[in-house]
């Protein structure tokens, strides 16, 4: 649906980003993880057509008048206005269905309510990001592009966002996203892409790019810091948290081994870091 190849762009304060390739695909959610001035952002503009590369190509199959929705940086709402004159006054300016009953399915497509008629200057950032969602899928666009969408949000905030990007992705949609927090896109993400000073470094589906790499789990659960099933393969441990080495393959098994000792396990979660990713790829 969407191939971006060797896209490259400088400016006077150095290269932003250098023969970046990607392709995104209807129904697929990816991710874009980087630290913070990595080109994530620059990508995303130039994706969008808002500023031109000095080198590569960016084509889009698709019929729709309006290809590509996005929310870069952060959603550009009138704050006096409330949900619903924001959405319609966008679905005006874009030439978009803008009755009633459009706009209010609009806001029900996001998980935002209907009769809320305070101004947006008023909403948590969670709401702002879904009303600025919103806003992106107005005319029904192939593909949906978020920068940093979890940021501010807190833990409720984003897995409640994650749900819907997720519904999103049922209805075909190409997805992207970007992150600097790997939790959030090893969560949702199908495909992950590693971007470090503008270049591509790592690239694959995620549960196999992470695979590879992770080593050690944290448990947690009440007074698994005990657990016999545990102590080989434990090398650190706080009350009710576990932080244990070994390969994802043996993962399952021993997670049986502890609920059965009658450990209620409410999470385990693999120890990556960003840096562990950012390791340029074989030529």
């Amino acid at each position: 649906m969407l191939h971006a190849t060797e896209l490259s762009k400088s400016y006077k304060s150095g290269n932003a980003l250098h023969n970046f390739s990607i392709e995104l695909k209807p129904g697929v959610i990816s991710g874009l993880l980087g630290r913070n001035g990595a080109g994530k952002t620059t990508l995303f503009k130039i994706l969008c057509g808002l500023i031109t590369p000095d080198y590569g190509t960016v084509a889009v199959a698709s019929k729709r008048a309006k290809p590509i929705g996005a929310v870069i940086e952060q959603p550009g709402l009138y704050g006096y206005l409330n949900a619903y004159e924001n959405l319609r006054l966008f679905a005006q300016i874009q030439k978009a269905p803008a009755d009633v009953n459009s706009v209010k399915n609009y806001l029900e497509s996001v998980g935002l309510p209907v009769d809320r008629k305070d101004p947006v200057r008023n909403f948590s950032m969670g709401m702002k990001q879904r009303l600025g969602i919103a806003i992106a899928l107005l005319n029904d666009p192939d593909i949906l592009i978020l920068d940093e969408p979890f940021s501010g949000l807190d833990p409720t905030g984003v897995a409640s966002l994650i749900k819907l990007i997720k519904k999103l992705a049922t209805q075909n949609i190409a997805i992207l996203l970007s992150s600097h927090l790997m939790t959030e896109l090893q969560k949702c993400c199908d495909y992950l892409y590693v971007i470090d000073n503008g270049t591509l470094v790592n690239k694959g589906e995620t549960r196999m790019l992470l695979d590879g790499l992770i080593s050690r789990y944290t448990i947690t659960a009440t007074n698994i810091e005990t657990s016999r099933t545990l102590q080989p393969y434990l090398v650190a441990a706080e009350k009710n948290t576990a932080s244990i080495k070994c390969s994802s393959e043996h993962i399952p098994g021993i997670l049986q081994n502890v609920l059965e000792e009658g450990f209620a396990v409410t999470s385990c979660l693999p120890d990556i870091t960003l840096e562990q990713l950012v390791i340029p790829l074989a030529p």
